[in-house]
């Protein structure tokens, strides 16, 4: 028999966790805020401007669902809470269903309290995910195939939205590269910490001797830019070149160059896209892709200077190795938190939480 008493305590302890949860995330201002918008969204002079009436739409968006699941989850509490009034101790039905529908408000209220760790500006935004495999032929870019993996199984457990904008197969297996558009609420916050280098160590599948082999890939994570942030990029300082697409899409991929890479010479920061049969939107999503990752660039250059400056470290760079994953010691270790765990299949199937959640709390105080 579930105890009563036990399910009103939890229920009042949910209740006042969805109040500090209102202050933390300042929710009479964002009620406010969201009346605001919706006013300017109905007047007609606002709709002149396209861009700036597709900003508020989506800032009009993202308020919405933030409010209604705090309303919601609060409804329901309270629901419950009278239910329970009138329910007779004897009614195991009712009180089982109760507590189910409990475990599946904590869910939803356990979620809210992982938003708290989001603060940075972007966190709340879609993002990229770049994955480059590193020196070292076929061993190399199998271990980026299996990141690609890792990564795509990681991000449908959460729900998120994926589009491979870009993908280079490798020689005889895995990939050379490959970009993710992912989208979905705080997917730059849940992925920015990924960035880096990450280590594989396995005996390799394409040594006859089974000798120990060490593989690199790299991976850059950076958000989708939204249109109220103008990056200014000089014509002259681009190279464009199309090429044929070699992932997935059937025959058109092989017939047509609708493929777009682009250039950023100063930098040598390079962008590509192949999803569309269109090479106009092809060089389009390309261009959007370069504003957002030399944005990011910019940022984690900013911040590593004031770092170094506060802390004299000369290891803070996104370059540096963050993960190893040592397969025949059945081991994956995170080099900056020192976090591990053994089961390593589970962790290449897309179990990466722990390791993210982790991270985020380590470096949630940030400027990005």
């Amino acid at each position: 028999m579930i105890d009563i008493k036990l399910i009103k305590q939890n229920i009042q302890l949910m209740l006042n966790r969805i109040l500090s949860l209102r202050m933390i995330f300042d929710y009479n201002f964002k009620k406010n805020r969201l009346k605001i918008i919706n006013a300017k969204l109905k007047s007609h002079d606002v709709w002149k401007n396209p861009k700036k009436a597709k900003i508020l739409s989506q800032q009009s968006s993202s308020l919405k669902i933030f409010i209604n699941i705090i309303d919601q989850l609060y409804k329901n509490l309270m629901d419950l809470n009278d239910l329970l009034k009138l329910t007779e101790e004897c009614d195991a039905n009712l009180i089982s269903e109760i507590h189910n529908q409990l475990i599946a408000s904590e869910r939803t209220l356990s979620q809210l309290e992982i938003n708290r760790m989001f603060i940075g500006k972007y966190d709340h935004a879609n993002c990229y995910v770049d994955i480059q495999s590193g020196s070292g032929g076929i061993e190399a870019q199998d271990w980026a195939g299996m990141l690609l993996r890792m990564y795509l199984r990681w991000m449908d457990h959460k729900g998120f939205i994926t589009d491979i904008t870009e993908e280079s197969t490798g020689e005889i297996t895995g990939i050379k590269s490959a970009t993710i558009q992912v989208i979905g609420p705080y997917a730059y916050g849940w992925l920015h910490t990924e960035s880096g280098v990450h280590r594989l160590v396995r005996k390799s599948p394409f040594d006859s001797a089974k000798k120990r082999h060490t593989s690199f890939a790299s991976v850059f994570v950076y958000p989708e830019l939204d249109d109220s942030i103008n990056i200014h990029i000089r014509p002259e300082d681009l190279r464009y070149d199309v090429y044929r697409a070699s992932g997935a899409g059937g025959q058109h991929v092989n017939r047509t160059e609708s493929a777009v890479r682009i250039t950023h010479i100063p930098t040598n920061t390079v962008t590509q896209c192949q999803s569309d049969r269109s090479q106009h939107k092809n060089k389009n999503q390309a261009m959007k892709q370069l504003k957002a990752k030399l944005y990011e660039l910019e940022l984690q250059k900013k911040n590593y200077e004031k770092k170094m400056r506060e802390n004299n470290k000369a290891n803070i760079t996104w370059g540096n190795q963050i993960r190893s994953y040592i397969l025949d010691n059945s081991r994956v270790k995170d080099l900056r938190t020192g976090f591990e765990k053994r089961n390593i299949k589970a962790v290449l199937d897309g179990e990466l939480d722990d390791f993210i959640q982790i991270s985020i709390k380590k470096y949630s105080k940030r400027d990005v």
